[in-house]
């Protein structure tokens, strides 16, 4: 039963990893993009397909998953045993809280290509919205700033 505790816990953790990662989405903005100048370009949707994002690979999961596998390990055996189920489990717990941390944090995006009014072609991956989606023949606008580029309506 001591190891469904420790289980509750790596569970309870992840909603902090998730906390942690920030929207993709063309509506949002961090802290420093707001109020600061960006190039808008017009063009005309040409091409979207989904794709999916990649989770997040802070470090967060697999320290989180360490601490709590080395503690349940430790709860095995007695003596140089239990210090051995110890690094085992903080290992294991290390691998398994990346995966897990990777896994929550994945999304769906959509890989949007845009020709651009100066006949350029673009294309731009975003996490998917509730709010704009988009389809070929879509007039749009293309707003840049500082490296980050977004597709927006």
């Amino acid at each position: 039963m001591k190891h469904c505790g420790v289980l509750l816990l790596l569970v309870g953790l992840l909603p902090g990893v998730t906390g942690c990662m920030s929207t993709l989405t063309g509506e949002s903005y961090s802290r420093d993009e707001a109020r600061r100048v960006q190039t808008v370009e017009y063009g005309m949707v040409e091409y979207v397909r989904p794709v999916v994002i990649e989770g997040t690979k802070s470090g967060v999961g697999p320290a989180a998953g360490a601490a709590v596998g080395g503690i349940a390990g430790s709860t095995v055996g007695h003596g140089r045993g239990s210090a051995a189920a110890g690094i085992v489990g903080a290992v294991a717990g290390g691998v398994a809280g990346g995966l897990a941390e990777e896994a929550v944090t994945k999304t769906q995006g959509v890989e949007i290509t845009v020709r651009m009014d100066n006949g350029r072609i673009i294309s731009v991956v975003q996490e998917v919205s509730s709010h704009a989606s988009f389809h070929a023949g879509d007039r749009v606008r293309v707003l840049t700033l500082g490296g980050t580029t977004r597709i927006a309506q």
